[in-house]
């Protein structure tokens, strides 16, 4: 069996761009940072995105069935610390920083963010530590400038600008 250090080790080799995802709901406002994310399908529009089964916002994703995905711009880099748990905010209070508005779900969106995507959850995979959340995209905002946010070899990155 792999050693999973290793495995990190070599995963923290590819640069990711850094999310935000969000749920409210019945189960309540909850939020999480991620870089495992990728496009599923353009039709329908459909992507993926895995969080640990064991983060308490987990259960609120799971129950809500509907969710954001936030792309986060250099300039949110504060947001990425507070939504990966490195505070001592949780739930809603990591909501107090950044701007915010609710989307046609009810799924937060943040203001700043490069791209926004609204998602209704469609399918929950457990595989091992993790959830997959399989999401049809049901609406996206873009913004046209900016730098994304990047995590390489543990530590933050920027992506080139091109005009």
């Amino acid at each position: 069996m792999l050693d999973p250090k290793a495995y990190r080790d070599a995963m923290s080799e590819i640069a990711s761009p850094v999310h935000l995802i969000a749920t409210d709901g019945p189960a309540g406002l909850a939020g999480m940072t991620v870089t495992a994310l990728a496009s599923v399908s353009d039709q329908p529009a459909t992507l993926l995105v895995c969080v640990n089964r064991h983060s308490p916002s987990t259960p609120r994703f799971l129950e809500n069935k509907v969710f954001s995905v936030n792309s986060l711009g250099v300039e949110d880099r504060a947001l990425s610390d507070i939504f990966a748990g490195r505070t001592h905010e949780h739930f809603a209070e990591k909501f107090s920083h950044g701007a915010w508005r609710k989307g046609l779900t009810g799924a937060p969106l943040l203001v700043s963010a490069l791209a926004n995507f609204e998602c209704r959850l469609v399918e929950a995979k457990e595989v091992g530590t993790h959830f997959i959340l399989i999401g049809e995209v049901v609406a996206v905002a873009r913004c046209d400038e900016g730098a994304s946010l990047l995590y390489h070899r543990r530590g933050y990155r920027r992506s080139e600008e091109h005009s």
